[in-house]
């Protein structure tokens, strides 16, 4: 799918008004469908089925008007009862995770339910025909809409249940760490093409992407934030031209109207031309919203946990408990990390570099994960002793010991600041013991 309707469906997917949208046409259809089916059958139900049925055209409109009225009702108290929760976890938790809610596929059938049935039951009532020399009552239709509205009890009792749910700060974080594992496992730019393995050509691919001269540059022609790149796309537009890209800008970043986001150049197998022989159309291939997106961006599904945890450390909320599930968790997403490989900077397409990413590394993600929670820990010997657990996790599942020393110096930061702040002699032995335990074990 072009990156262009890529980012168009992602907002259809996140709005609230797509899905009802969809449902209240489907409703036509199926109010349209029935009747015709009652206009053309033999079949009475009404004769058969009397108590069913045989309700006349007076009973028919009472029935449906009724219905089409309190599905309207409760149609307007779901939407109140979804802004109340994203108030609620704006205010609570992190505007970040609203789009959580925006996209949330219960919250968007059960109000396209609602609305729904109350279109259906217009429809239907505007067939209904009474007078003497014109009788019609869609029997079959009458009765399915009767069925609608008893399944409107059982969605209404489940919309309250599913909110109450989600309202959950277990519920919240877990939701977050599923949607950056899923980032994980597709690491960017692990899809990117192909890594140059043969440490010669690595080097020489690297030294030539180094050079700072002979790179014509790409600017930005909106404002926003990098959101998704077509990497096959992209991949593909620089071997069919011969060039090498070089992206400029990390995964989420902030990029502004005119600035440089991609320097393009002829690939080593070529000579320079004098004038640039590609077309001006790179923007097709990358998205740039007025948000951040944690699929291809790690890093905003670790903010939003620790937006949670800085929020619930607040003195406004001051909330220990939802600060260490928020933390627990950014332990489970580093531990996912400390076992990933990176994927290489450098990017071929099996025969010659292609394009040169920049891309987070993982002392910049443990550096996100656990600088801010420790700061805002200030005072509060709970929380930092979380904190050193969350990092031990990260330790013990590591698979470099590159890495380790970067996990040792914000252990011991912890140490230290923790000293520095926290008030009894009780609370900094209990830390001190605890980090002591953690560097023994991993000696």
């Amino acid at each position: 799918m072009p990156t262009r309707l890529r980012q168009y469906w992602q907002q259809l997917q996140e709005s609230l008004w797509f899905v009802p949208g969809l449902m209240v046409l489907a409703s036509f259809g199926l109010a349209y469908g029935l009747v015709a089916f009652d206009t053309h059958t033999s079949w009475h139900g009404e004769k058969q089925f009397p108590l069913l049925f045989a309700s006349g055209a007076d009973g028919a409109r009472g029935m449906l008007s009724a219905i089409s009225g309190s599905m309207l009702t409760v149609a307007a108290l779901a939407f109140s009862l979804t802004l109340s929760t994203i108030s609620q976890v704006s205010s609570q938790y992190s505007p970040r995770v609203l789009r959580n809610f925006m996209r949330d596929r219960v919250n968007q059938v059960v109000m396209g339910y609602f609305v729904g049935v109350f279109s259906y039951c217009l429809i239907v009532l505007g067939t209904i025909r009474g007078t003497d020399e014109v009788k019609f009552v869609p029997s079959t239709a009458v009765l399915a809409g009767l069925l609608l509205a008893l399944g409107g009890v059982a969605a209404l009792i489940f919309f309250i249940h599913h909110i109450a749910e989600s309202l959950q700060t277990g519920t919240i974080v877990q939701h977050i760490f599923h949607e950056t594992n899923k980032a994980i496992d597709a690491l960017f730019p692990d899809q990117f093409g192909e890594p140059i393995d043969d440490p010669q050509k690595a080097k020489a691919a690297l030294a030539y992407a180094d050079e700072q001269t002979g790179w014509r540059p790409v600017f930005a022609k909106q404002t926003g934030y990098l959101q998704q790149i077509n990497t096959n796309g992209l991949l593909s537009w620089a071997t069919r031209h011969r060039v090498v890209l070089r992206i400029e800008k990390e995964m989420g970043a902030f990029i502004g109207e005119g600035s440089l986001l991609f320097s393009v150049r002829s690939g080593m197998e070529r000579d320079e031309p004098d004038e640039a022989d590609w077309p001006n159309d790179l923007m097709d291939y990358v998205s740039i919203g007025r948000h951040r997106n944690v699929e291809q961006d790690v890093a905003f599904g670790i903010q939003q946990l620790v937006d949670i945890t800085l929020k619930a450390l607040s003195p406004g909320i001051n909330d220990t408990t939802t600060a260490i599930m928020a933390i627990d968790y950014l332990g489970a997403v580093g531990e996912r990390l400390a076992r990933r490989e990176f994927p290489a900077r450098l990017r071929s397409d099996g025969q010659h570099l292609r394009v040169l990413v920049r891309s987070t590394d993982f002392e910049d993600y443990i550096r996100l994960s656990f600088d801010l929670p420790r700061i805002n820990a200030k005072g509060n010997h709970a929380v930092f002793r979380r904190l050193l657990r969350a990092l031990s996790l990260v330790y013990v599942a590591t698979c470099s010991d590159e890495r380790k020393p970067i996990l040792r110096q914000q252990a011991e930061l912890l140490r230290t600041y923790a000293n520095q702040t926290l008030a009894t002699d009780y609370e900094k032995t209990s830390v001190q013991i605890l980090y002591k335990q953690l560097v023994k074990s991993w000696s």
